[in-house]
């Protein structure tokens, strides 16, 4: 968990410098509270409540406590006791959705949101509110969203204390980074105050081996934070925020420093010219080219929370005014730890886009901010990208697992595994007598794509089976064998949403079958043929749209068989006078024949033909299954061209 260095994240640091009000008598953890001492705070009140005094509001002050030392997934409970205790402060209701959404439970938070839109008092909070209420709805989405990554903790440098924020010293080849596992205690969350060290790892590429280096006293103290260092592309200038230990006036609790390399040494660092005297600065980092600082400022005029800015550098070492990188980045939540990866794409995090729960790191693509998802993305904080080369580099995180607090992890995009698809098909012929099915060997099998172009063609082995390798990517395919006085067999294949996940994949290179039949059944001159599936509305004959489905089907057969010519017939039930039925079904057939016509069938391949209750498949029927098998749509061929 990050260090009070970046309390701003929650709430700005006016409490850590001991401007936080308190309300009736103030007690010991009141003071505390007030001076930041959130570690000591929380227990303080938490004997409060176990003696029963003034209950709902100590379970407040615990919860508040854990949300300002960056911990709010731990206030959740203490928030609803508060509220269940009847807590008179306007704002506990947002900040327990807030804890609920850093838990996962994006649908409750996403409740009290809106909850809180319609009765907040606070309207800042409100109109904030119904924002996060969308992003909370959101969650489960982004949960489910995965990304070709590898995610490997750096082992050899994560402590239980606190490791993030890295980058790379240009002239050593060091990874920077910032820890606390060192020195005195930092009262706002019991941890160690943050410095900066180096390690120069035996092997750069996979990030192993080397010993850890604590950087020169310059840049070191002992009772003030120091993280986030950032180096222009010579390595002679670094940019780095340090805290306020109190004893100096005028500014806030983090700012921006630098130093610069002259005469084989590091200078005194001092502040540089674009920190707010009212505010928050800090997670610095230069771009490529080392022309512009980005950083985050909880400084007024911006989108709300902190805001990423930018600034230009000059050839006198001075930075031009900074600049809010606009609402399209900015939210009223809060964005921090910005990078620029080496082609430019910038990088950062934010608990004010959709996410998972707290800080999540997003990418700016094509103007549009994009959740980078898992395994990069948790429930935890997810920050501070750094890239060392193409599609590589380092995060800090909080996440479960971890060896404590903040761990920083190594990123790599892995290579694509790759997919073949083919269909695994079998050719078959169907016995019209017994209604059994036998492989047909030495056939021609084409494959069409959707547009009716052929692609290939195979020959079914002696078993009827065949392969046919399909494009990786997911298409729509027909199979079609044409045998002789068979009707043409014809099935489609698919390999839309077929593919697996990366995960799922076994190896490098994956061969998927999908596996088809197609079925040749001899042309028999005036055999009934029953056309499934259509139906009619009551003492009705126009065509529905799931009737017309199916008889696209029989175009379909028509069109691959243009040497035969059919009779289409409709029969009814015996249910009903004889001359009704064969005048309703008469007008069913001819309805279906004008449509498929209408697509295409030269009419005189087809006639319409109307048998009433003349022709029941089931003699002296009584169920409705009966009946419905009686009520039928049939063709059948009466003639074969040569």
């Amino acid at each position: 968990m990050r260090n009070l260095l970046f309390v701003c994240v929650a709430a700005g640091s006016a409490a850590m410098l001991g401007s936080c009000a308190t309300t009736g008598s103030v007690s010991k953890a009141d003071k505390r509270f007030a001076r930041g001492e959130y570690e000591t705070a929380i227990q303080l009140y938490k004997a409060d409540v176990a003696k029963g005094k003034n209950v709902a509001l100590a379970n407040y002050r615990v919860a508040e406590s854990y949300r300002l030392s960056n911990r709010i997934e731990q206030a959740e409970g203490y928030y609803k006791a508060a509220l269940d205790g009847g807590v008179k402060n306007p704002d506990a209701a947002f900040y327990y959705g807030l804890a609920l959404k850093a838990n996962g439970k994006f649908d409750e938070a996403a409740s009290r949101f809106e909850a809180y839109t319609q009765s907040g008092s606070n309207r800042t909070l409100a109109a904030r509110a119904e924002t996060e209420a969308k992003n909370a709805r959101l969650g489960t989405q982004i949960v489910a969203m995965s990304t070709n990554n590898e995610v490997t903790p750096l082992d050899q440098i994560n402590t239980p204390s606190a490791e993030f924020s890295a980058t790379m010293m240009p002239t050593t080849k060091e990874l920077v980074f910032a820890s606390g596992r060192e020195g005195k205690k930092f009262a706002g969350n019991g941890e160690g105050f943050n410095d900066l060290y180096a390690i120069k790892f035996d092997d750069e590429a996979k990030m192993t081996g080397g010993t850890v280096r604590k950087l020169e006293p310059a840049f070191n103290t002992d009772d003030m934070h120091e993280a986030s260092a950032t180096y222009s592309p010579d390595g002679k200038m670094v940019v780095f925020a340090r805290s306020n230990n109190g004893s100096k006036k005028g500014y806030l609790s983090v700012d921006l420093w630098a130093s610069f390399f002259k005469n084989g040494a590091w200078e005194e660092p001092k502040l540089i010219n674009i920190n707010d005297r009212t505010a928050d600065d800090f997670s610095p980092a230069f771009s490529p080219d080392g022309q512009t600082l980005y950083f985050a400022s909880g400084r007024k005029g911006g989108q709300g929370g902190n805001d990423l800015y930018k600034a230009t550098l000059s050839a006198n070492g001075r930075f031009s005014p900074a600049e809010n990188l606009g609402p399209e980045i900015n939210t009223a939540g809060n964005e921090n730890f910005p990078a620029v990866a080496p082609d430019g794409t910038l990088y950062f995090s934010s608990d004010g886009h959709p996410g998972l729960g707290k800080l999540d790191i997003f990418m700016v693509k094509k103007g549009k901010v994009e959740n980078l998802g898992g395994p990069i993305n948790s429930n935890g904080d997810d920050f501070a990208p750094y890239f060392t080369g193409k599609d590589v580099g380092v995060f800090s995180s909080n996440r479960t697992g971890g060896k404590g607090s903040d761990d920083l992890y190594m990123f790599r995009k892995k290579p694509l595994k790759l997919v073949t698809f083919y269909a695994d098909g079998t050719l078959l012929e169907r016995n019209d007598k017994t209604g059994e099915t036998l492989p047909v060997a030495n056939e021609t099998v084409a494959l069409f794509d959707s547009k009716g172009q052929k692609l290939q063609e195979v020959t079914s082995d002696a078993a009827g089976k065949f392969t046919l390798k399909l494009d990786s990517a997911a298409a729509n395919y027909s199979l079609i064998a044409d045998r002789a006085g068979y009707f043409t067999a014809r099935n489609g294949v698919s390999t839309v949403g077929r593919k697996p996940s990366q995960a799922e994949l076994p190896a490098e290179m994956n061969d998927i079958k999908v596996p088809v039949t197609l079925t040749l059944t001899k042309i028999v001159k005036n055999k009934a043929i029953v056309v499934d599936n259509i139906f009619y509305d009551y003492n009705k004959w126009d065509i529905r749209t799931d009737a017309a489905a199916e008889l696209d089907k029989l175009v379909q057969t028509l069109n691959d068989n243009p040497k035969i010519t059919i009779e289409l017939s409709s029969h009814t039930d015996s249910r009903g006078k004889d001359a009704y039925n064969q005048t309703l079904s008469q007008k069913r057939a001819q309805s279906a024949v004008d449509y498929i016509i209408s697509k295409g069938v030269d009419k005189s391949r087809i006639t319409a033909r109307g048998y009433g209750e003349t022709k029941p498949v089931i003699k002296n029927a009584k169920t409705e299954e009966d009946y419905q098998r009686n009520r039928r749509t049939e063709f059948k061929v009466t003639k074969i061209s040569e």
